[in-house]
């Protein structure tokens, strides 16, 4: 099976008009003039409505964005939270790295992957379950780690996973060890794409752990602080003072370095910017 089913041409105009009328929102959020800024987040929004970046979901992003269906396919193909087939509604990952691979990780994938039927990104016959192994998923404190749909569930055993997909198969949605309940494959992908949980269990849940949160508690404890940014004493300007302050808050230095961290209009704030994006990057498949 190829990557991507580059064997027909996409169709852009399968997505409804409230699909464009988010990815417009999704550019918005960029520089005026730079609206392939907006393909990660894109990508991720196409993902949440057919499960997976497809042909169609190629050429949509191609078509909104004016960019090439080559340049977009480059990237999708290069990060792995873009799946190029079918999801299931949930997404298992097992993380094998290091920590975690040392600890059970790899027990624990041995394990659902016989129990399931199904070997790395392939999904099961009736479509609930995707498995994966993954890189760090960026929580050793917690190893071994399996997520959901990138919720976590920490401190896992071959035994707690098996229960954990159990009940995932049998239409039941644990709780997370951390984060927000559980949602879909889709669900997860629009939110990925910046788009809020509204759920209200969603704004009460807790992110982090004691292990998580010893560092921040023990710095505290020895009063330590981060270097603050140079003070100038000369009385400017509010306008250009404020300049200055977005420099500083994005490029921790008290003059922007170049032309490229200085503050910039988005396409929201700017909506009469003359868009150079045709010029750089030219319609085509």
């Amino acid at each position: 099976m190829t990557l991507i089913d580059i064997e027909r041409p996409g169709n852009p105009d399968v997505f409804a008009a409230e699909v464009r009328t988010a990815a417009e929102q999704i550019i918005a959020r960029y520089p005026a003039g730079q609206s392939r800024s907006a393909l990660l987040p894109m990508l991720h929004l196409v993902q949440s409505e057919q499960g997976y970046v497809s042909a169609d979901g190629i050429a949509f992003c191609a078509d909104v964005l004016d960019i090439t269906k080559a340049q977009v396919a480059a990237v999708a193909t290069f990060y792995t939270m873009y799946k190029r087939k079918p999801t299931g509604e949930y997404l298992v990952s097992v993380c094998t790295n290091t920590l975690c691979g040392l600890l059970g990780g790899d027990e624990i994938y041995r394990t659902l992957s016989e129990l399931l039927g199904v070997g790395m990104n392939e999904t099961t016959a009736d479509g609930t379950i995707t498995l994966e192994h993954a890189e760090c998923l960026a929580a050793c404190d917690y190893a071994p780690v399996v997520t959901v749909n990138y919720e976590f569930f920490d401190n896992q055993s071959a035994e707690s996973a098996v229960g954990l997909v159990t009940e995932l198969k049998d239409g039941r949605r644990p709780l997370p060890t951390r984060g927000a309940p559980l949602c879909s494959f889709k669900e997860i992908s629009r939110q990925i794409a910046g788009f809020v949980d509204d759920r209200p269990e969603a704004a009460t849940a807790t992110a982090t752990g004691a292990q998580t949160e010893a560092g921040v508690k023990l710095a505290q404890q020895r009063h330590d602080q981060a270097p603050g940014y140079p003070v100038e004493h000369e009385k400017k300007p509010a306008s250009e003072a404020h300049a200055e302050q977005v420099a500083a808050d994005n490029t921790g230095a008290a003059e922007p370095t170049s032309a490229h961290d200085a503050p910039l209009k988005t396409s929201a704030s700017d909506p009469d910017a003359d868009s150079t994006q045709g010029e750089l990057f030219g319609k085509g498949e």
